[in-house]
């Protein structure tokens, strides 16, 4: 295999000898990596035994990164996001590459600053602090004066790290290549796509135009619940490598001694993160992918401000659904469901392996159906449903692993708020407003205007009645209303899709179900408690008219086969 010509072999070499000396040389040899690389000498993790071996191998990894630089630095940050891939214990010591930048200095801020506007940095802010108030990998944060007056966030990009990050990660697409031509874990753990990912989030990373407009999704997405805010955005002053916002004068919400100084109720603070943070995934499907203490303030009147908006995660309506499912699996301790959901999300490899994954499922669940909510960890729940899933050989979405790790974050800083609150309680009425909402009769009238239904349609119904049927039931039992549903139409109905097999009527009669189900859900008004004859009575109805619901799509799907109407 020969070197890409597009990779630099003094940093190649470079990036070896770093890892090597930190323990992972004995690894590198028996790849085949000196040689392929031609160094002469070959650097055994025995040089460094005597420190190495007193450090786990997350602080090893840490180390590495640290002392590759910038680059290095983002990779390690972005792979603690990735709980499907790296153990937890390696997740942990990754998170600490937040806290380890050194800063650029201030001359450099000056000669990006003006290289970008094209003019002298006092002609454009009347008043810039030299040392910065934040620095990251990519970038770092000084505080500022416009002209007009108005204090703002000047937000700069590192020098060269674009060229920088470019070059490395050409060595690491090379890198991979030879692991995966030469090792089976490359293909297993498809680390060609993680690197196209790292590629992807850092690309868009180095455009602060669409953190900018990040921004101003968030803006109008927490318009809607009056709990959070985002940074105004001074476009003025903005570019692909300088970023100008309004300065947040707050608390950062890890500062506990500070919240209580300034009588902010941390019950209430908790409560209202995280319902911010089940909206933005489930319904709005756009989130604050990096939600740590340090990307959160706190304004005085207990408003949640969310900072640097680079890393965000987006979900498809589709699989909102799907998550959604998840939550009230999880939130009901169904194993079904559960399983489903992370089915549906991932790529199975053999369909046969259904049951067994089920089943590990199920005993994962058992597990925790004794625990209190407050002593269940959602990310140690992720973590066991990823590792079930990569032995049942389930491929989970890189979305997937990036919000089991955003839900992870938060939770660490909700503990600190309110050690007792169940966010999985929180997350569920969200979660069944979603589902709900996918059976309302407007969704499936917009699903008729598209004209775009056909017997997958069918297939997703199905699949979605367990979490709807659920819903139906504990509300049932919670005694908020009766079932009611009348039938008395039905051979009228099956008499018109005999006589109409094409798409319309499918979306038609999948009309009449929502408006059947919405029938079920809202009832009426009278209540009959368990035990009652009127409650057997609707219990008997429901049942029934279940069946008839199923009748009415299965008559059709035959029907539809046969006649070839599709």
């Amino acid at each position: 295999m020969v070197i890409s010509k597009r990779v630099n072999i003094k940093r190649y070499k470079e990036i070896i000898s770093v890892f090597a000396k930190h323990g992972f040389g004995l690894l590198f040899d028996q790849l085949g990596i000196f040689d392929y690389l031609k160094m002469g000498k070959k650097i055994s993790s025995d040089e460094g035994e005597d420190d190495s071996s007193r450090l786990s191998m997350g602080e090893r990894i840490r180390l590495s990164c640290e002392e590759l630089g910038p680059t290095f630095v983002k990779i390690g940050q972005i792979l603690s996001t990735r709980p499907d891939v790296v153990p937890s214990d390696i997740i942990e010591e990754l998170k600490k590459l937040q806290e380890s930048v050194h800063p650029f200095s201030f001359d450099e801020v000056r000669t990006v600053i003006e290289s970008e506007f094209e003019d002298k940095l006092e002609n454009i802010y009347l008043e810039f602090s030299k040392e910065p108030i934040a620095a990251a990998s990519i970038s770092q944060v000084h505080c500022a004066k416009l002209k007009s007056g108005e204090k703002v966030a000047v937000k700069v990009q590192r020098p060269g790290i674009e060229r920088n990050i470019a070059l490395d990660l050409n060595i690491l697409k090379d890198l991979v290549h030879f692991i995966e031509n030469h090792t089976k874990y490359g293909k297993i753990y498809d680390l060609i796509g993680m690197v196209i990912d790292f590629e992807n989030t850092i690309k868009n990373e180095l455009d602060f135009t669409r953190e900018g407009e990040n921004a101003e999704t968030f803006r109008k997405n927490f318009a809607k619940e009056g709990i959070a805010r985002v940074p105004e955005i001074n476009w003025t002053y903005t570019t692909r490598r300088v970023l100008t916002m309004e300065y947040i004068e707050g608390i950062e919400i890890g500062d506990i001694e500070g919240l209580e100084k300034a009588g902010i109720d941390k019950v209430e603070l908790a409560k209202n993160l995280a319902t911010s943070i089940c909206n933005q995934v489930l319904t709005d499907g756009f989130y604050h992918a990096d939600p740590h203490p340090g990307n959160i303030r706190i304004l005085r009147d207990g408003t949640i401000v969310f900072l640097d908006l680079g890393m965000v995660g987006k979900i498809s309506e589709s699989r909102k659904k799907i998550i959604s499912n998840f939550f009230v699996g999880v939130s009901t301790k169904n194993s079904k469901i559960v399983a489903r959901a992370i089915v549906d999300l991932g790529e199975m490899s053999e369909r046969r392996n259904l049951k067994r994954f089920e089943k590990d499922i199920d005993r994962m669940i058992d597990k925790y159906i004794a625990m209190p909510w407050s002593e269940i960890k959602i990310v140690d729940l992720f973590y066991e449903v990823f590792n079930i899933a990569f032995v049942n050989e389930i491929k989970i979405p890189r979305e997937f692993a990036m919000l089991a790790k955003t839900l992870g974050t938060a939770q660490g800083v909700l503990e600190k708020l309110a050690p007792d609150l169940n966010t999985i309680e929180i997350a569920k009425p969200i979660a069944k407003k979603l589902i709900y909402q996918s059976f309302s009769i407007k969704n499936v009238t917009d699903s008729i205007k598209k004209n775009a239904l056909n017997y997958r349609d069918v297939v997703d119904l199905f699949s979605e009645f367990p979490s709807i049927l659920l819903g139906i039931l504990e509300k049932y039992e919670d005694r908020d209303y009766t079932l009611q549903l009348g039938i008395k139409d039905i051979d009228k109905i099956m008499k018109r899709l005999d006589r109409n097999f094409n798409r319309m009527s499918l979306s038609v009669v999948l009309l009449a179900v929502s408006i059947i189900i919405t029938g079920i859900i809202i009832g009426s008004s009278q209540s009959a408690s368990p035990g009652s004859e009127m409650y057997f009575v609707n219990v008997m109805a429901l049942r029934i008219g279940l069946g008839v619901v199923v009748a009415i799509i299965l008559g059709l799907v035959i029907s539809m086969f046969r006649s070839n109407h599709f």
